[in-house]
Protein backbone atom coordinates (compact mmCIF):
# COMPACT_ATOMS: atom_id res chain seq x y z
CA UNK A 1 0.00 0.00 0.00
CA UNK A 2 1.37 3.54 -0.76
CA UNK A 3 0.69 6.10 1.46
CA UNK A 4 -0.89 8.72 1.09
CA UNK A 5 0.85 12.05 2.08
CA UNK A 6 -1.64 14.66 0.23
CA UNK A 7 0.75 16.20 -1.75
CA UNK A 8 1.23 15.59 -5.55
CA UNK A 9 3.92 14.79 -7.52
CA UNK A 10 4.29 18.26 -9.05
CA UNK A 11 4.19 19.85 -5.26
CA UNK A 12 6.86 17.64 -4.46
CA UNK A 13 9.22 18.07 -7.13
CA UNK A 14 9.16 22.01 -5.95
CA UNK A 15 9.13 20.80 -1.92
CA UNK A 16 12.60 18.78 -2.69
CA UNK A 17 13.54 21.90 -5.49
CA UNK A 18 13.57 23.49 -1.89
CA UNK A 19 14.90 21.34 0.88
CA UNK A 20 17.68 19.93 -1.62
CA UNK A 21 18.84 22.83 -3.77
CA UNK A 22 21.21 21.56 -6.64
CA UNK A 23 20.92 18.20 -5.28
CA UNK A 24 19.26 15.03 -6.90
CA UNK A 25 16.00 14.09 -5.98
CA UNK A 26 14.65 10.58 -6.71
CA UNK A 27 10.66 11.40 -5.55
CA UNK A 28 9.57 7.87 -4.10
CA UNK A 29 13.06 7.04 -2.27
CA UNK A 30 13.12 10.97 -0.40
CA UNK A 31 9.22 10.47 -0.23
CA UNK A 32 9.71 6.96 1.42
CA UNK A 33 12.96 7.78 3.74
CA UNK A 34 10.68 11.15 5.23
CA UNK A 35 8.17 8.69 6.00
CA UNK A 36 10.30 5.79 7.51
CA UNK A 37 12.14 9.14 9.08
CA UNK A 38 8.17 9.64 10.86
CA UNK A 39 7.39 5.59 11.76
CA UNK A 40 10.94 4.85 13.04
CA UNK A 41 12.97 5.91 16.25
CA UNK A 42 16.28 7.08 15.52
CA UNK A 43 18.91 3.91 14.77
CA UNK A 44 16.18 1.43 14.30
CA UNK A 45 18.63 -1.55 13.31
CA UNK A 46 15.37 -3.26 11.73
CA UNK A 47 14.47 -0.28 9.62
CA UNK A 48 17.55 0.27 8.51
CA UNK A 49 18.27 -2.93 7.33
CA UNK A 50 14.99 -3.15 5.07
CA UNK A 51 16.56 0.19 3.27
CA UNK A 52 19.22 -0.36 2.66
CA UNK A 53 18.70 -4.20 1.12
CA UNK A 54 15.61 -3.16 -0.19
CA UNK A 55 15.33 0.65 -1.13
CA UNK A 56 13.50 2.58 1.43
CA UNK A 57 9.88 2.99 -0.96
CA UNK A 58 9.83 -0.96 -1.68
CA UNK A 59 10.47 -1.73 1.80
CA UNK A 60 7.94 1.54 2.65
CA UNK A 61 5.59 -0.31 0.22
CA UNK A 62 5.81 -4.14 1.91
CA UNK A 63 5.04 -2.61 5.71
CA UNK A 64 3.10 0.35 5.60
CA UNK A 65 -0.94 -0.32 6.18
CA UNK A 66 -3.16 2.43 7.21
CA UNK A 67 -6.37 0.96 7.70
CA UNK A 68 -7.75 0.62 12.05
CA UNK A 69 -7.40 -3.09 13.22
CA UNK A 70 -10.45 -4.30 14.56
CA UNK A 71 -8.82 -6.01 17.40
CA UNK A 72 -5.29 -6.69 18.86
CA UNK A 73 -5.64 -9.89 17.31
CA UNK A 74 -5.84 -8.22 14.11
CA UNK A 75 -3.23 -6.42 14.35
CA UNK A 76 -0.79 -9.33 15.30
CA UNK A 77 -2.41 -11.20 12.06
CA UNK A 78 -1.40 -8.41 9.80
CA UNK A 79 1.96 -8.06 11.72
CA UNK A 80 2.35 -12.00 10.51
CA UNK A 81 1.67 -11.47 7.33
CA UNK A 82 3.67 -8.09 6.67
CA UNK A 83 6.77 -10.68 8.19
CA UNK A 84 5.55 -13.25 5.36
CA UNK A 85 6.01 -10.41 2.70
CA UNK A 86 8.61 -9.41 3.54
CA UNK A 87 11.03 -12.48 4.14
CA UNK A 88 9.14 -13.41 0.25
CA UNK A 89 10.68 -10.17 -1.34
CA UNK A 90 14.37 -11.21 0.70
CA UNK A 91 13.85 -14.73 -0.78
CA UNK A 92 13.01 -13.07 -4.65
CA UNK A 93 16.43 -11.37 -3.96
CA UNK A 94 18.46 -14.17 -2.64
CA UNK A 95 18.97 -12.53 0.90
CA UNK A 96 18.68 -13.05 3.97
CA UNK A 97 16.01 -11.60 6.12
CA UNK A 98 16.27 -9.30 9.40
CA UNK A 99 15.05 -11.04 12.21
CA UNK A 100 12.53 -8.94 14.06
CA UNK A 101 10.42 -7.85 11.03
CA UNK A 102 7.00 -8.76 12.54
CA UNK A 103 7.97 -6.82 16.02
CA UNK A 104 9.08 -3.25 14.14
CA UNK A 105 5.98 -3.30 12.51
CA UNK A 106 4.02 -3.20 15.66
CA UNK A 107 6.91 -0.52 16.99
CA UNK A 108 5.99 1.37 13.11
CA UNK A 109 2.26 0.64 12.65
CA UNK A 110 0.74 3.29 15.36
CA UNK A 111 2.20 5.99 13.51
CA UNK A 112 0.70 4.96 10.11
CA UNK A 113 -1.36 7.82 10.38
CA UNK A 114 -1.85 9.47 6.77
CA UNK A 115 -2.59 12.64 8.99
CA UNK A 116 0.50 12.13 11.04
CA UNK A 117 2.42 11.98 7.73
CA UNK A 118 0.13 14.91 5.76
CA UNK A 119 2.28 16.92 9.07
CA UNK A 120 5.34 15.78 8.84
CA UNK A 121 5.38 16.80 5.20
CA UNK A 122 3.79 20.10 6.21
CA UNK A 123 5.88 21.48 8.73
CA UNK A 124 8.94 20.51 6.05
CA UNK A 125 7.64 22.58 3.86
CA UNK A 126 7.54 25.39 5.57
CA UNK A 127 10.74 25.05 7.12
CA UNK A 128 13.67 26.76 5.67
CA UNK A 129 15.92 23.48 6.40
CA UNK A 130 18.24 21.46 3.76
CA UNK A 131 17.12 17.68 3.27
CA UNK A 132 20.38 15.06 3.35
CA UNK A 133 20.35 11.52 2.55
CA UNK A 134 23.18 9.05 2.62
CA UNK A 135 23.93 9.56 -1.15
CA UNK A 136 24.52 12.94 -1.01
CA UNK A 137 28.20 14.52 -0.96
CA UNK A 138 28.02 16.18 2.19
CA UNK A 139 26.78 12.98 4.06
CA UNK A 140 29.45 12.31 6.81
CA UNK A 141 31.50 9.30 6.01
CA UNK A 142 31.65 8.08 9.55
CA UNK A 143 28.52 7.12 9.35
CA UNK A 144 29.04 4.43 7.52
CA UNK A 145 29.98 2.89 11.39
CA UNK A 146 27.03 2.80 12.37
CA UNK A 147 25.62 -0.04 9.52
CA UNK A 148 22.18 -0.48 10.23
CA UNK A 149 21.61 1.91 13.01
CA UNK A 150 22.81 4.92 10.69
CA UNK A 151 20.51 7.70 10.00
CA UNK A 152 18.05 7.97 7.30
CA UNK A 153 18.68 11.30 6.49
CA UNK A 154 19.82 14.51 8.29
CA UNK A 155 17.61 18.03 8.84
CA UNK A 156 20.35 20.99 8.42
CA UNK A 157 20.30 24.70 9.14
CA UNK A 158 23.27 26.21 7.94
CA UNK A 159 26.35 25.32 6.08
CA UNK A 160 25.63 21.49 5.58
CA UNK A 161 29.10 21.19 3.78
CA UNK A 162 30.65 20.69 7.23
CA UNK A 163 29.40 17.58 7.51
CA UNK A 164 31.70 16.29 4.53
CA UNK A 165 34.58 17.02 6.40
CA UNK A 166 34.81 13.89 8.81
CA UNK A 167 38.53 13.64 8.72
CA UNK A 168 38.66 16.99 10.52
CA UNK A 169 35.75 16.63 12.57
CA UNK A 170 36.36 16.49 16.53
CA UNK A 171 33.13 15.29 19.46
CA UNK A 172 33.72 17.67 22.65
CA UNK A 173 31.31 16.51 24.89
CA UNK A 174 30.86 16.73 28.76
CA UNK A 175 28.64 17.29 32.16
CA UNK A 176 25.80 19.46 31.78
CA UNK A 177 26.99 20.75 35.20
CA UNK A 178 30.25 21.65 33.95
CA UNK A 179 33.21 23.40 36.39
CA UNK A 180 34.85 26.21 36.24
CA UNK A 181 37.62 24.46 34.72
CA UNK A 182 36.14 22.48 32.46
CA UNK A 183 34.31 25.09 30.63
CA UNK A 184 37.97 26.58 30.66
CA UNK A 185 39.63 23.34 29.01
CA UNK A 186 36.33 22.81 26.78
CA UNK A 187 36.82 26.68 25.91
CA UNK A 188 40.73 26.66 25.18
CA UNK A 189 40.34 22.74 23.48
CA UNK A 190 37.35 23.70 20.74
CA UNK A 191 39.39 27.53 20.32
CA UNK A 192 42.54 25.65 19.03
CA UNK A 193 40.94 23.12 17.03
CA UNK A 194 38.43 25.31 15.30
CA UNK A 195 41.60 28.09 14.62
CA UNK A 196 43.40 24.84 12.90
CA UNK A 197 40.38 24.49 10.70
CA UNK A 198 38.46 21.36 12.62
CA UNK A 199 34.91 20.96 12.93
CA UNK A 200 34.02 21.07 16.82
CA UNK A 201 30.73 18.83 17.00
CA UNK A 202 28.33 18.87 20.01
CA UNK A 203 25.06 18.48 21.08
CA UNK A 204 24.15 22.31 22.26
CA UNK A 205 23.52 21.20 25.74
CA UNK A 206 24.49 23.32 28.91
CA UNK A 207 27.61 23.44 30.16
CA UNK A 208 31.20 21.54 28.27
CA UNK A 209 28.98 21.33 24.92
CA UNK A 210 27.61 25.15 25.66
CA UNK A 211 31.21 26.16 26.10
CA UNK A 212 32.43 23.91 22.72
CA UNK A 213 30.36 26.09 20.62
CA UNK A 214 30.81 29.14 21.67
CA UNK A 215 34.70 28.60 21.65
CA UNK A 216 34.47 27.70 17.93
CA UNK A 217 32.35 30.59 17.14
CA UNK A 218 34.40 33.15 18.88
CA UNK A 219 37.42 32.33 16.55
CA UNK A 220 35.12 32.24 13.71
CA UNK A 221 35.73 28.61 12.94
CA UNK A 222 33.32 25.51 12.49
CA UNK A 223 30.91 23.91 14.39
CA UNK A 224 27.69 21.40 14.47
CA UNK A 225 25.28 20.82 16.91
CA UNK A 226 23.06 17.85 17.03
CA UNK A 227 19.64 18.15 18.00
CA UNK A 228 17.46 15.29 20.00
CA UNK A 229 14.18 16.46 18.70
CA UNK A 230 12.57 17.88 15.57
CA UNK A 231 14.03 21.61 14.30
CA UNK A 232 11.15 23.54 14.59
CA UNK A 233 12.67 24.02 18.21
CA UNK A 234 15.71 23.88 20.08
CA UNK A 235 16.48 22.74 23.37
CA UNK A 236 17.58 23.42 25.73
CA UNK A 237 15.02 26.28 25.74
CA UNK A 238 17.79 28.28 27.79
CA UNK A 239 20.71 27.58 24.78
CA UNK A 240 18.01 28.52 22.32
CA UNK A 241 19.89 31.55 21.11
CA UNK A 242 23.38 29.76 21.26
CA UNK A 243 21.73 27.27 18.89
CA UNK A 244 20.79 29.28 16.65
CA UNK A 245 23.84 31.17 16.06
CA UNK A 246 25.62 28.13 15.25
CA UNK A 247 22.38 27.52 13.21
CA UNK A 248 23.53 30.65 11.35
CA UNK A 249 27.34 30.39 11.44
CA UNK A 250 27.97 26.55 11.37
CA UNK A 251 25.31 23.58 10.84
CA UNK A 252 22.25 22.39 13.29
CA UNK A 253 21.13 18.75 12.24
CA UNK A 254 18.52 16.56 13.53
CA UNK A 255 17.31 13.23 12.15
CA UNK A 256 14.13 13.07 13.90
CA UNK A 257 11.28 15.47 11.72
CA UNK A 258 9.63 18.37 12.80
CA UNK A 259 7.53 18.35 15.79
CA UNK A 260 9.71 15.39 17.47
CA UNK A 261 9.59 16.29 20.95
CA UNK A 262 13.40 15.50 22.51
CA UNK A 263 12.96 12.85 24.94
CA UNK A 264 15.73 11.04 27.06
CA UNK A 265 15.97 7.97 24.35
CA UNK A 266 16.53 10.23 21.77
CA UNK A 267 19.38 11.73 23.41
CA UNK A 268 21.06 8.51 24.18
CA UNK A 269 20.34 7.82 20.26
CA UNK A 270 21.60 11.39 19.21
CA UNK A 271 25.25 10.14 21.02
CA UNK A 272 25.38 7.59 18.41
CA UNK A 273 25.27 10.22 16.14
CA UNK A 274 27.64 12.59 17.45
CA UNK A 275 30.31 9.35 18.45
CA UNK A 276 29.93 8.85 14.83
CA UNK A 277 30.59 11.52 12.28
CA UNK A 278 34.22 12.87 14.83
CA UNK A 279 37.36 11.28 13.65
CA UNK A 280 37.74 11.59 17.42
CA UNK A 281 35.44 11.72 20.44
CA UNK A 282 36.96 13.99 23.88
CA UNK A 283 35.21 13.63 26.72
CA UNK A 284 35.97 17.06 29.10
CA UNK A 285 34.10 16.20 31.98
CA UNK A 286 31.59 13.58 32.95
CA UNK A 287 29.82 11.99 35.93
CA UNK A 288 30.26 8.07 36.88
CA UNK A 289 26.74 7.88 34.78
CA UNK A 290 26.17 10.57 32.32
CA UNK A 291 25.51 11.07 28.49
CA UNK A 292 29.12 11.82 27.61
CA UNK A 293 30.09 8.19 28.95
CA UNK A 294 27.00 7.18 26.87
CA UNK A 295 28.72 8.99 24.24
CA UNK A 296 31.83 6.83 24.81
CA UNK A 297 29.89 3.60 24.90
CA UNK A 298 29.01 4.29 21.17
CA UNK A 299 32.68 5.59 20.23
CA UNK A 300 33.79 2.54 21.68
CA UNK A 301 31.38 0.19 19.62
CA UNK A 302 32.40 1.69 16.28
CA UNK A 303 35.92 2.28 16.64
CA UNK A 304 36.28 5.49 16.95
CA UNK A 305 39.56 6.98 19.34
CA UNK A 306 38.58 8.75 22.56
CA UNK A 307 40.49 11.13 24.55
CA UNK A 308 39.83 12.30 27.81
CA UNK A 309 40.35 15.18 30.05
CA UNK A 310 41.82 14.29 33.71
CA UNK A 311 40.65 16.70 36.22
CA UNK A 312 41.03 16.98 40.18
CA UNK A 313 40.56 13.60 41.91
CA UNK A 314 38.09 15.49 44.43
CA UNK A 315 36.02 16.55 41.46
CA UNK A 316 32.68 14.41 40.64
CA UNK A 317 32.40 15.97 37.26
CA UNK A 318 36.01 13.96 36.16
CA UNK A 319 35.11 10.84 37.86
CA UNK A 320 33.94 9.53 34.14
CA UNK A 321 37.23 10.87 32.52
CA UNK A 322 39.32 9.01 35.03
CA UNK A 323 37.13 5.89 35.03
CA UNK A 324 37.75 5.94 30.65
CA UNK A 325 41.22 6.64 31.59
CA UNK A 326 42.01 3.92 34.31
CA UNK A 327 40.14 0.94 32.04
CA UNK A 328 42.23 2.25 29.03
CA UNK A 329 39.28 2.85 26.42
CA UNK A 330 40.78 6.57 26.41
CA UNK A 331 44.31 8.38 25.77
CA UNK A 332 44.97 11.47 28.18
CA UNK A 333 44.04 14.93 26.33
CA UNK A 334 46.35 17.48 27.99
CA UNK A 335 46.01 20.04 24.43
CA UNK A 336 44.86 19.87 20.80
CA UNK A 337 48.06 18.32 19.54
CA UNK A 338 46.73 15.27 21.77
CA UNK A 339 43.46 15.61 19.68
CA UNK A 340 44.59 15.26 16.80
CA UNK A 341 47.48 12.38 17.73
CA UNK A 342 44.35 10.48 18.73
CA UNK A 343 42.49 11.10 15.94
CA UNK A 344 45.06 10.88 13.03
CA UNK A 345 48.41 9.22 14.57
CA UNK A 346 50.04 12.25 14.27
CA UNK A 347 50.62 15.66 14.05
CA UNK A 348 51.32 17.69 10.97
CA UNK A 349 53.46 20.93 12.28
CA UNK A 350 54.31 23.12 9.44
CA UNK A 351 57.21 25.40 10.16
CA UNK A 352 56.41 29.00 11.96
CA UNK A 353 56.04 32.13 9.96
CA UNK A 354 57.61 33.55 12.98
CA UNK A 355 61.49 34.87 12.95
CA UNK A 356 62.67 32.78 16.28
CA UNK A 357 65.69 35.59 15.50
CA UNK A 358 63.16 38.54 16.09
CA UNK A 359 63.08 39.86 19.27
CA UNK A 360 59.84 41.28 18.61
CA UNK A 361 57.83 38.70 18.57
CA UNK A 362 59.00 37.81 22.13
CA UNK A 363 58.13 41.42 23.24
CA UNK A 364 54.28 41.68 21.14
CA UNK A 365 53.69 38.31 23.05
CA UNK A 366 55.01 39.12 26.83
CA UNK A 367 52.53 41.88 26.29
CA UNK A 368 49.56 39.23 25.66
CA UNK A 369 47.84 37.70 28.41
CA UNK A 370 46.23 34.19 28.09
CA UNK A 371 42.78 35.31 30.05
CA UNK A 372 42.34 38.90 29.14
CA UNK A 373 41.78 40.14 25.72
CA UNK A 374 43.73 43.51 24.72
CA UNK A 375 43.58 45.55 21.69
CA UNK A 376 46.11 46.57 19.52
CA UNK A 377 46.88 50.19 20.93
CA UNK A 378 47.24 48.38 24.33
CA UNK A 379 49.47 45.35 23.08
CA UNK A 380 51.52 48.32 21.59
CA UNK A 381 51.97 49.72 24.68
CA UNK A 382 53.10 47.90 26.62
CA UNK A 383 55.75 46.15 24.41
CA UNK A 384 56.83 49.44 23.25
CA UNK A 385 56.21 48.92 19.52
CA UNK A 386 54.15 50.65 17.08
CA UNK A 387 50.37 49.89 16.74
CA UNK A 388 50.90 48.99 13.06
CA UNK A 389 54.18 46.84 14.33
CA UNK A 390 52.49 45.59 16.17
CA UNK A 391 49.38 44.60 14.37
CA UNK A 392 51.51 42.79 11.97
CA UNK A 393 53.17 40.69 14.24
CA UNK A 394 49.85 40.08 15.91
CA UNK A 395 49.11 38.70 12.52
CA UNK A 396 52.10 36.63 12.19
CA UNK A 397 51.72 35.31 15.21
CA UNK A 398 47.99 34.50 14.48
CA UNK A 399 48.96 32.11 11.46
CA UNK A 400 51.66 30.61 13.83
CA UNK A 401 48.84 29.42 16.38
CA UNK A 402 50.73 31.65 19.06
CA UNK A 403 47.48 34.23 19.79
CA UNK A 404 43.75 34.27 18.89
CA UNK A 405 41.97 37.07 17.71
CA UNK A 406 38.45 37.62 19.88
CA UNK A 407 35.74 40.63 19.44
CA UNK A 408 37.30 41.90 22.42
CA UNK A 409 40.60 41.97 21.28
CA UNK A 410 43.81 39.57 21.60
CA UNK A 411 45.00 36.52 23.53
CA UNK A 412 48.01 34.69 23.76
CA UNK A 413 47.83 30.62 23.21
CA UNK A 414 49.92 28.25 25.49
CA UNK A 415 53.16 27.40 23.05
CA UNK A 416 52.67 23.90 21.19
CA UNK A 417 54.37 20.79 22.54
Amino acid sequence: MTPSIGIGAGERAELWDRLRPGRASDDAELTARVIWSALAEPGDGVAGRLIDDLGAADAIELVYRDEPFASPSALRHEATAVATAVHAAYSVRGLEPPAGVRAGFLRWQPRMSPMFIRSVFAMAAASGTELLVPDDPQWSAGFAGLGDHAPLLLWGLGNVELLAGYGTSAAMVGTRAATGYGTHVATELSAGLAERGWTVVSGGAYGIDAASHRAALATHGNTVAVMAGGLNSFYPIGNSELIARVAREGLVVAEVPFGTPPTPFRFLARNRMIAAMASAVVVVEAGARSGSINTANHASDIGRPIGAVPGPITSPSSVGCHRLLKEGRAEVVEGVDDIIRIAHGEIDEPEPLADPEDPRYGRALSALSTRSARPVAEVAKRSGLGEGETAGLLGVLLLDGRVRKTDAGWVSLPRRA
